[in-house]
């Protein structure tokens, strides 16, 4: 029986208190097409990986210290960005709304998880609640700890994905610089309802891996994604992370 979504985002937020705290990550990008193929790996090596992956050379996507608006790196047609691919879309809001914002995360990226923690409801509050903007979630994992938190919050129920990648954001530091990496994920999941025996067969499914790492692959060749957070506000892709006056003069400006 699926867990109630406050439920859920409690018994999740619950477990921050639990584990230790580690060192923060910095790597949100890329970087070279080695790194770009870190989580083309087999399920099976995913759900054994526990090690924290070294971040020498990845650029970071981090917020400038200049305010000023900014400017579209680059535009997709919004039709071609909605195509469907390997995965189905998760998207909350208005599904007729007049601005798509579509976000390509990783889930150890620590941009994208200042953005979820400090931004993202505001502007969910502001301009998804009120039909003003449809919001889509897209993988682009940059390593192996990252596909399979990803990987399990599409095994959960499809309501429960958006608040299970909110919980997993904001446990960040818990998890993802964890010293046994599977240990802590699995102790995260057991919150979300996962059992022992779900969670290892999440992880294990080669399918839904390739599934992610196509959705990934597919945004780097043909929209220009290299680092998170991206974001494409009506074709109009933006790198890195944005304050909520930048985010929302961009979707005002697009209405």
């Amino acid at each position: 029986m699926p867990i109630p979504l406050t439920t859920l985002s409690m018994r999740l937020l619950a477990a921050v208190a639990i584990a230790g705290l580690g060192a923060m990550l910095t790597a949100c990008s890329d970087g070279t097409d080695k790194e770009a193929k870190k989580t083309d790996t087999t399920a099976t090596e995913v759900a054994k990986s526990t090690a924290v992956e070294p971040v020498d050379t990845i650029k970071t996507a981090a917020t400038s210290a200049n305010v000023k608006l900014p400017t579209a790196e680059s535009t997709v047609d919004v039709a071609k960005l909605m195509e469907p691919g390997a995965l189905p879309d998760i998207s909350i809001g208005n599904p007729d709304a007049k601005v798509t914002i579509v976000e390509y995360m990783s889930m150890t990226c620590p941009h994208c998880a200042r953005f979820h923690n400090d931004i993202f409801e505001a502007i969910k509050t502001k301009y998804v609640d009120s039909g003003k903007v449809k919001f889509v979630l897209r993988e682009f994992p940059l390593d192996n700890r990252a596909a399979a938190a990803i990987m399990l919050a599409r095994c959960a129920p499809k309501e429960q994905y958006f608040p299970m990648v909110s919980a997993l954001f904001k446990s960040q530091m818990t998890w993802a610089t964890a010293e046994d990496g599977r240990a802590a994920l699995l102790q995260m999941s057991k919150l979300a309802g996962f059992t022992q025996e779900s969670f290892e067969a999440c992880l294990t499914n080669q399918k839904l891996l390739d599934d992610v790492n196509a959705v990934r692959d597919k945004a780097a060749k043909e929209y220009g994604v290299d680092s998170t957070p991206t974001f494409f506000i009506n074709g109009g892709r933006y790198t890195g992370e944005m304050s909520i006056e930048e985010m929302s003069a961009l979707i005002d400006a697009a209405e």
